[in-house]
């Protein structure tokens, strides 16, 4: 779940935040995180309780239960998939020595990705992900540590924009929308899950421990690429670029005026197969819940390989579909995915949350009264927010 969460949102999201408004968004990162924290724990809980999915649970409660939650996540998966590809597209234009369309990028990428699933290769490349995702950690932390000891670029007398204003509800929507990752990733998490205890030994306690520590470090690197934003671009008068092959140079600039200019090639090679391997992983896991999900309604208990090939040549084509009329507008394209995602969000955690209190669990696993409260108000929140937002889109 970290290696999917920590692309689009951390790179992206967290980083323009802190080039925006500095550190004053540092708060609704920590909140949004926090209040979304028992809808994505609900993936483990109730399956490491029931040995089901979360998709099983929804058809227990209802067939209506489970037909909400397939029709949002097919629109889900489409638009989350074609935005990660498009950026994948935009990291990989940064090493070619030609200047490809940002289409023919992506149908690379996409086509790269199709033969690694089909052909079962990605067991071996998550194990390499985990190495990538490591190594980015790393150079993130460092690129952070010492922008902080060459202190801030903004100058003293300089005025931090205000993010608590009407106008910028729509951007502090994007910046919450895949923070840490779609909700709906809770859904896969739940799909490996149950696969990993039908090949191993899984205790409560183990899949919760592996859980919460994936989610911290989510968390906290949000919270170091919200830093990198706010001391290294934050007051530069430096504005953000909206085409992929733009947005991507001055992404890789934010490592190497910190860490030095020799590791630019391999900060981009990083960046590359960081965002690369999260768009194989959310290819894989929308495509398997989308084939689980199907064969749930028809009746079955199992999806086999053909159909989950049928659903991930769907969503692979139906997203390339979008990054053809997106273009080159990467920062649009992950704003519209982002916005959409905080859209269906509450739905998501609703449905998590009345799956996990109707279910008989141990308490340790459910989370006792405490995380119960923290639910409800993690409820008020998304659906609050999802209001306003709302009401300023079509009123305001």
């Amino acid at each position: 779940m970290a290696t999917a969460a920590i692309g689009g949102s951390h790179l992206v999201a967290s980083t323009q935040a802190g080039a925006k408004f500095g550190w004053q968004l540092a708060i609704l990162i920590l909140l949004v995180n926090v209040f979304k924290y028992p809808f994505f724990r609900a993936g483990v809980s109730y399956t490491i309780s029931t040995k089901q999915t979360l998709q099983q649970g929804y058809y227990q409660m209802g067939k209506g239960y489970l037909l909400t939650s397939f029709g949002l996540n097919i629109i889900a998966a489409v638009v989350n998939s074609a935005a990660l590809l498009l950026f994948s597209a935009s990291l990989l234009g940064y090493f070619l020595p030609l200047s490809l369309p940002l289409t023919w990028l992506s149908a690379i990428v996409l086509i790269a990705s199709l033969v690694i699933l089909i052909a079962g290769h990605f067991a071996a490349l998550n194990k390499v992900a985990k190495l990538i995702m490591f190594t980015l950690v790393i150079a993130t932390l460092s690129a952070a540590a010492m922008a902080w000891y060459q202190g801030p670029v903004a100058p003293n007398d300089f005025i931090s924009p205000s993010p608590w204003t009407l106008a910028t509800i729509g951007f502090l929507v994007v910046t919450m929308g895949w923070m840490p990752a779609p909700i709906e990733i809770s859904l896969i998490t739940s799909l490996w899950l149950k696969q990993q205890c039908s090949d191993q030994q899984v205790t409560p306690r183990s899949a919760l421990f592996d859980f919460n520590l994936g989610y911290i470090i989510t968390l906290l690197l949000a919270i170091v690429f919200l830093a990198l934003g706010a001391l290294v671009l934050h007051g530069s008068e430096q504005e953000m670029a909206t085409s992929g092959v733009g947005f991507s140079h001055q992404l890789v600039n934010l490592y190497a005026s910190t860490i030095g200019e020799w590791s630019r090639y391999l900060i981009a090679l990083i960046a590359f197969l960081c965002i690369f391997g999260s768009c194989i992983t959310v290819y894989d896991g929308y495509s398997r819940a989308l084939a689980e999900g199907f064969s749930i309604l028809k009746g079955q208990d199992k999806a086999d390989n053909r159909q989950f090939v049928r659903w991930l040549l769907f969503v692979a084509i139906a997203s390339f579909s979008i990054v053809l009329f997106f273009n080159s507008a990467l920062l649009a394209m992950l704003g519209f995915a982002m916005t959409l995602a905080f859209i269906t969000t509450p739905m998501f955690a609703w449905l998590n949350h009345k799956l996990v209190y109707n279910t008989q669990m141990q308490e340790e696993v459910q989370g006792g009264v405490a995380l119960k409260i923290l639910s409800y108000m993690g409820l008020v929140y998304l659906f609050g927010f999802l209001i306003l937002f709302i009401v300023w889109k079509w009123f305001l």
